[in-house]
């Protein structure tokens, strides 16, 4: 058993029945709503892992727009789930349009439980993924941009911030950060004073 949090949607009881007892014994957190409507709420924790999400939720509108829709605003939120669609055969191409909305897979009515199972965690393998990326493509801006903001300082404000950071990472013991940067107390205290870090 995987230790995520799936939540099922889907209007139909007789298919979200179905679909709980199969995922049960996959995930050790199954959430079914009749209705999307009661995804805010679910979401609002932050701890769930992917949403299986039907295309449509009311007879007079079968295009698949509601759960586009709900597609977007799951995707829109901060520590976004995976997403995937279920679908009937017929909806193939408009469940397809939604993976370029994010997406990260779809499937469709009726489902294989095997295929089911293999694409819910794939597609949580694939956000988690792309999270990482993600974190690591703002850890390399911070960088450019602790650097362009570095290149443009003078030795003088080079030094003062070098002495700042050991002296946080000293705790303020001026012994220890006169042992860090290589230099005497009293040069030490010269520097501060210099820099008006000092009384």
């Amino acid at each position: 058993m995987y230790d995520y949090h799936i939540v099922v949607v889907d209007d139909n009881r007789a298919v979200l029945q179905s679909l709980k007892l199969v995922l049960e014994d996959v995930f050790s957190k199954v959430t079914t709503l009749p209705h999307p409507h009661g995804l805010p709420s679910v979401l609002s924790t932050g701890k769930v892992d992917v949403v299986l999400l039907d295309m449509n939720f009311s007879a007079q509108n079968l295009d698949g727009q509601e759960g586009l829709n709900w597609l977007k605003y799951i995707k829109e939120r901060p520590n976004a789930p995976a997403v995937v669609m279920i679908t009937a055969f017929g909806d193939i191409s408009l469940a397809v349009n939604t993976m370029k909305v994010g997406a990260e897979d779809f499937i469709t009515k009726p489902w294989d439980n095997d295929e089911l199972v293999e694409k819910l965690l794939g597609a949580i393998e694939k956000r988690n993924l792309k999270r990482i990326e993600s974190e690591k493509v703002s850890e390399a801006d911070q960088l450019i941009e602790r650097y362009e903001t570095t290149r443009q300082m003078t030795l003088d404000e080079l030094e003062k911030k070098h002495i700042l950071e050991v002296v946080e990472e000293c705790d303020g013991n001026l012994t220890d950060v006169a042992k860090r940067l290589g230099i005497g107390r009293q040069k030490l205290y010269d520097r501060l004073k210099k820099y008006g870090l000092m009384a």
